[in-house]
């Protein structure tokens, strides 16, 4: 008797799945280090220093390495990348995306993990405007669940990093759309444009270029996918979870 051939857990083939969609909008893909000092994670990307997240239960701060903790989000890779093309004597125009493991010091429960996967997108140009991030999105969703009609709207937010920040709300609409979906307005991300502050840290000119930025949880979006209750099914292990997919 032939061995059951094994398979991609949900979350990463939904990172795939994500990759290769951006990748067809020429977003390049980016990572970086999952210690982080709290200058790229915090200071490089405009967030104060009495910011409610810098306190102890939200962020892991590592005992030994005073000055580093593991990293909060994903945001922290757009100051890594630019510099990295600066370096090169790359100049924008720049499109990246960021798929990756970030950590929270909360308690779990149905829909939060202490680590979870994420994945940010930017995109900075001489001309690039919320109308840029509104079609990216649309585009993106409508790859993802296709058959679908998407709809997409903003509303006002704020983020220490971006200015000005939304929050972004998604709707489906048609027969493909799984039940817990359809029709239903639900809220998918933060994003905005990137603050002039972190495009200064980051050594671009904010007084020539601009971009935008959005931040989503892959977890998140696996569970509005394929309908999963708790989002620690993702986590444990369980071969009669895993092999549904």
């Amino acid at each position: 008797m032939d061995n059951p051939r094994g398979h991609l857990h949900p979350i990463s083939s939904l990172m795939r799945e994500a990759n290769q969609i951006f990748s067809n909008m020429g977003f390049a893909l980016a990572d970086g280090p999952l210690l982080e000092s709290e200058w790229y994670n915090f200071d490089a990307l405009n967030v104060p220093h009495d910011h409610p997240a810098r306190d102890m239960q939200d962020t892991f701060f590592i005992k030994d390495e005073p000055g580093n903790v593991l990293r909060t989000h994903t945001s922290p890779v757009q100051i890594h990348y630019i510099q990295n093309q600066l370096q090169k004597n790359i100049q924008p125009p720049y499109r990246a995306i960021v798929p990756g493991k970030v950590f929270r010091n909360e308690a779990t429960d149905m829909t939060h993990e202490a680590e979870f996967f994420q994945i940010e997108g930017l995109a900075v140009g001489e001309d690039v405007t919320l109308a840029h991030l509104k079609g990216t999105l649309e585009r993106f969703f409508a790859e993802l669940f296709k058959g679908a009609e998407v709809e997409i709207r903003f509303r006002p937010s704020f983020f220490p990093f971006t200015e000005p920040s939304v929050e972004v709300d998604m709707r489906l609409v048609g027969a493909s759309v799984p039940e817990k979906l359809k029709g239903r307005w639900i809220e998918m991300m933060g994003a905005g444009m990137v603050h002039p502050n972190v495009l200064k840290n980051a050594g671009v000119d904010p007084n020539k270029y601009r971009g935008f930025a959005f931040g989503m949880g892959l977890d998140r979006l696996a569970m509005l996918r394929w309908a999963i209750d708790d989002v620690r099914l993702m986590h444990s292990a369980d071969l009669r979870f895993i092999n549904q997919f």
